[in-house]
């Protein structure tokens, strides 16, 4: 059974489960359909060609002891889709949050992570939102997920349930360092930057 999180809640992510070496972390989330897929927000979010479909994308930003960033490299994300280490795997973009289920995952070995890295964020941003005026409040269902691939059970989830309107980008969660072990932090935190080379910036 998964331990589901608040907002700001930490918890133990390999002192409970001893042996736990790779992870997949899930990120999922679904356009809002305001009025059944038809009418506007239908034909927005794909009940017509309109308008483009809400494209979020799911990135990793691997972090030094002081919470930054030393090597561009360390991004992971749809147009960098392994670390220089291999340590983070990105299974590739999805365009459109359409269906069930994990939109896009990364995959970690945690065992293979290098030592200068203490943290590890997991951020989603809207692709082109200024250009499309598209926002955080168009999404509904946002979660983040932790699983063991070894059994395919889920250890941690947290749905991101606060109102991001107006918000261009999410904080989702982190991974770090505790001593010999990692936690994971549920954060949940939306901001106004348009794009991930804005948020990149914030860390370094």
């Amino acid at each position: 059974m998964a331990i589901s999180l608040q907002k700001g809640q930490r918890v133990d992510l390999t002192k409970g489960n001893p042996g736990l070496s790779r992870i997949m972390v899930g990120l999922g989330w679904d356009p809002v359909d305001a009025r059944g897929g038809k009418g506007f927000f239908g034909s927005l979010f794909g009940g017509g060609n309109a308008a483009p479909n809400v494209d979020c994308d799911a990135s990793v930003l691997l972090l030094s002891e002081n919470e930054k960033l030393t090597n561009q490299k360390d991004v992971v994300y749809f147009g960098n889709l392994t670390s220089t280490d291999g340590s983070v795997e990105h299974s590739g973009d999805n365009l459109t949050g359409d269906g069930d289920g994990d939109d896009e995952q990364i995959f970690i070995e945690l065992t293979h992570i290098p030592a200068n890295i203490h943290k590890i964020v997991f951020v989603v941003n809207i692709y082109d939102c200024v250009k499309r005026k598209q926002h955080f409040g168009m999404i509904k269902n946002a979660y983040i997920r932790i699983v063991n691939p070894s059994t395919r059970a889920d250890l941690i989830k947290y749905n991101l349930s606060d109102d991001y309107s107006g918000k261009t980008s999410l904080i989702v969660g982190e991974i770090y360092r505790n001593g010999s072990d990692w936690k994971f932090a549920a954060i949940g935190n939306g901001t106004s930057a348009t794009g991930l080379s804005e948020l990149v910036r914030s860390y370094t």
